[in-house]
Formats: C-alpha cells, structure tokens, sequence
C-alpha cells in the first residue's frame, strides 16, 4: 500500500501533542489591530487547542504526525 499524504496547509497551521490533541494558533491577530481592544489582542496571544470535534479530521490529514 502507498503511502499517505500529509496535508500541507495542516501540518503548517497545527501540531500533534503527546496527549493527541492538537495546538493552533489564535485567530484573528493578523490585521486590523487598532479596532481591537488592548485586552482582546493580549488574549489572543499564544495558542489554543483544536476542538475535539475536528480531532479525526485532523487526523485524517496528518496520518504521520
């Protein structure tokens, strides 16, 4: 059997953990900063986890990650 793809897009935006969950990056923290509150934009600061519904689609696109 061939081997799989790895989704490009997703291997940049996410990154498997040992727990299996997967980190992600905020959204929203790229342009139009200055409408943004100075608390909004520090919240969104760091990264966040991907939701357990998307969990085996994610998966699915990084089967070596």
């Amino acid at each position: 059997m061939p081997k799989m793809k790895t989704c490009s897009a997703a291997k940049k935006r996410f990154k498997k953990l040992k727990s299996g969950l997967f980190k992600r990056s905020q959204a929203f923290r790229r342009h139009l900063l200055t409408k943004k509150s100075r608390g909004r934009k520090r919240d969104l600061r760091g990264s966040a986890y991907a939701d357990h519904a998307h969990v085996g689609q994610l998966r699915r696109l990084m089967p070596y990650s």
